[in-house]
């Protein structure tokens, strides 16, 4: 998801070095690594779920970035990219999932959670990390459940949490063998290779979809709906500026460059719902397929996009639940054991976290 974006540093004759280029939860690892342990890193690209947990390794921005590259990304993007008051990363993209289905498979696509576990469509999802635990959010979200209350509490042990693991370990059951161990990506190559019939997709897998050998027959549809509502994890990608950074006004450069309209236009085209709204707007799809995409997308941030509260120990929660959920997948332990060793465990992470964490 981001090679494409290279070009915009050859063009400009930037001279980048690209320290980390992995899979967005190892980056994560690493870059918590390198600035725990005090290594210069001048640009990072992180995700609004988890700079308040890097927040006191940032800078903030508002006082450095200009109003009118500022002024020119989606006010619901910049507002996900703010803790406490301050604002930690700027927004690239946001991120909502698309359902994609073979036509030549299914006749008649799932609208629903329920509609997809009575049938027999063979469904890819996340089996591991940060993509396991947000399906598993939009199942307890759509189910009327919550992970957290209004005060930021764990709340995460309920009958809609447990439905949500059962469905998720059912439909793992009817999967390929490997699913536990797919990341994002993998799904994205398990449906264009033909292994499944159907799976949720980000903006960004958009090129590879319509690059693949079932262009023609992968149809896009609203993502599924749970009994009471609709609902997307989201979130948004951005780019963050480290305290321990050794060139601040290059760094700054270089973001405001990556969230200009050249490079905002360049994720646009790759299929990302860039931030910058003039470069979005401005896409126009390129087939039937793609209005539809464009269409479906645009629904789901209006209506059915979810985000996580804003938790400075988000990231040791998330990884606590996926686990086990993951061991659940497996057939290690039960979806009701499973569910409970979260609320332990997040209760624990909480219970050592400063006063709560506010987005206001």
């Amino acid at each position: 998801m981001y090679d494409h974006l290279y070009e915009v540093f050859d063009e400009a004759g930037i001279d980048v070095d690209v320290v980390v280029h992995e899979n967005h939860p190892t980056l994560n690892r690493r870059v918590a690594e390198m600035l725990d342990a005090g290594e210069s890193l001048d640009v990072i690209s992180t995700h609004a779920k988890y700079t308040p947990s890097q927040s006191p390794c940032l800078i903030p921005l508002d006082d450095l970035v200009d109003n009118s590259a500022l002024n020119a990304l989606a006010p619901l993007a910049v507002s996900l990219c703010r803790f406490k008051n301050q604002l930690w990363c700027l927004p690239r993209l946001i991120d909502v999932r698309v359902l994609w289905a073979r036509a030549d498979r299914i006749d008649v696509v799932p609208d629903t959670w329920r509609q997809l576990d009575a049938g027999s469509v063979v469904f890819g999802f996340p089996g591991r990390e940060s993509g396991l635990f947000g399906t598993f959010f939009e199942l307890v979200d759509g189910a009327g459940g919550h992970l957290f209350d209004a005060e930021g509490r764990a709340c995460i042990e309920s009958d809609e949490a447990i439905a949500a693991i059962e469905l998720l370990c059912r439909l793992t059951a009817r999967a390929p063998a490997a699913l536990p161990d797919w990341h994002y990506d993998d799904v994205d190559d398990a449906l264009v290779d033909g292994q499944l019939d159907a799976a949720a997709a980000w903006p960004g897998a958009w090129n590879l979809i319509s690059q693949s050998a079932f262009a023609d027959r992968l149809e896009p549809y609203l993502y599924p709906a749970g009994p009471i509502r609709r609902v997307s994890y989201s979130g948004c990608h951005g780019w963050a500026i480290p305290r321990t950074a050794r060139n601040v006004d290059g760094a700054l450069d270089l973001v405001h460059r990556l969230v200009g309209h050249e490079a905002q236009s360049l994720d646009a085209r790759g299929g990302n719902v860039c931030a910058h709204t003039a470069a979005f707007a401005a896409v126009r799809p390129i087939d039937e397929t793609d209005r539809r995409r464009l269409a479906i997308t645009r629904q789901t941030i209006e209506e059915a996009m979810i985000t996580y509260p804003p938790l400075a120990r988000f990231p040791e929660i998330e990884e606590a639940g996926w686990s086990a959920i993951h061991d659940a997948l497996l057939g290690d332990v039960s979806p009701a054991d499973a569910v409970a060793r979260i609320q332990r465990s997040a209760q624990s992470i909480l219970a050592i976290t400063r006063p709560r964490e506010t987005n206001s």
